[in-house]
């Protein structure tokens, strides 16, 4: 196979990654964007030479105004879309936010309209469902001290069929 033939089959997908951060109720922080209907966590897209967990840290402090420690990776998440094509999804353990870094958050004025804690029950009616399945997922991850590999915000049908043997 000839070498451009070879790039032009290789993946380049946008990449992005978020935090869980979560109050002494294990409610989980949610930010309102200005410019979508539904809620999401807190993150964006990595730049081109940054890594996953400086893309995270960076879009934590542009958003909220905090710098808190980011934790573990809790899920990966393939989830390509018509729109924007291959799509690679990081979700980092934020942990439980200091009532410092709660009182100190300074939401991006032109991005976030609101940011505020949510019980897990509700996550379904207030983020899109994809992105529902994936921090349920990455909650579940953190509980049991893993990381977990998505496809579409769900198990790939492999590892599903695998944890029923």
């Amino acid at each position: 196979m000839a070498e451009n033939e070879q790039e032009q089959r290789m993946a380049t997908p946008r990449m992005a990654a978020g935090a869980l951060f979560f109050d002494d109720q294990d409610q989980v922080l949610l930010v309102k964007p200005s410019y979508k209907p539904k809620w999401e966590i807190p993150g964006g897209y990595i730049e081109r030479g940054e890594s996953p967990l400086a893309a995270c840290q960076r879009e934590v402090q542009e958003e909220l105004g905090i710098t808190p420690g980011i934790g573990p990776l809790l899920v990966i998440d393939w989830a390509p879309s018509e729109a924007e094509g291959d799509k690679v999804l990081y979700v980092f353990d934020g942990g439980q936010l200091h009532p410092d870094d709660v009182d100190g958050i300074k939401l991006a004025p032109d991005e976030l309209l609101a940011a505020e804690f949510h019980p897990a029950e509700a996550l379904d009616e207030l983020l899109i469902p994809r992105l529902s399945r994936r921090v349920k997922a990455a909650i579940t991850a953190r509980a049991q001290a893993h990381t977990a590999y998505l496809e579409h915000g769900e198990p790939p049908k492999a590892e599903q069929d695998h944890d029923t043997l």
